[in-house]
């Protein structure tokens, strides 16, 4: 595996993106909450199955139509983020280690959503469609391998970069010669 990571150029359009990762960490927050109020209720933690079906119920309600801008793939992200993150804080009481529950963010430090197999698409030498948007971005080298993720990432300053994730056949053997090298170090002098 394999990470590229590429900076979106500056444009008005990134204000679409910024909007889905604000979704996203509503979407998070409203994970967080039907977790805790599902063990306050029932002393279980909540399945990843159920929380993700409730997730395409909510997305067809009008109040919370706009969690359609999330791709699918991104919110079964943000559901195994969060159950995975679950499954550790549950591990952890078993063998009394002192953790705390996974919490709320602030929506506007949430940084990040992942997209999969669908919802973005490579075009030309370095613009990537996101959401049926075109983005331009600072491509820097080619990427090899097959791409298996996306995600989006925002930073502290505003700024966007692209991490894909790509599986590659890195398996390089080097062949032996069967000769040796010596080295000598002098450490008396600098």
């Amino acid at each position: 595996m394999r990470t590229y990571i590429f900076k979106l150029y500056k444009a008005k359009r990134n204000k679409k993106l910024h909007k889905v990762i604000n979704i996203a960490g509503i979407i998070y927050n409203h994970c967080i909450a039907l977790h805790k109020r599902y063990y306050r209720l029932f002393k279980k933690s909540l399945n990843i199955y159920k929380l993700q079906k409730h997730l395409t119920k909510l997305k067809k309600i009008d109040k919370f139509r706009y969690f359609k801008e999330v791709g699918s793939q991104a919110i079964q992200d943000i559901t195994q983020r969060i159950d995975r993150a679950y499954k550790l804080f549950f591990r952890n009481l078993k063998h009394k280690i002192r953790t705390a529950p996974p919490s709320f963010k602030k929506i506007r430090k949430y940084k990040s959503f992942t997209l999969k197999q669908s919802g973005w698409k490579l075009l030309k030498d370095n613009i990537i469609e996101i959401n049926k948007q075109k983005y331009k971005y600072f491509k820097s080298r080619d990427i090899e391998g097959k791409i298996k993720t996306i995600t989006i990432k925002r930073d502290t300053l505003g700024d966007i970069y692209l991490y894909f994730v790509c599986e590659t056949n890195e398996n390089k053997v080097l062949a032996r010669t069967g000769k040796s090298v010596a080295m000598t170090l002098d450490l008396n002098r600098f």
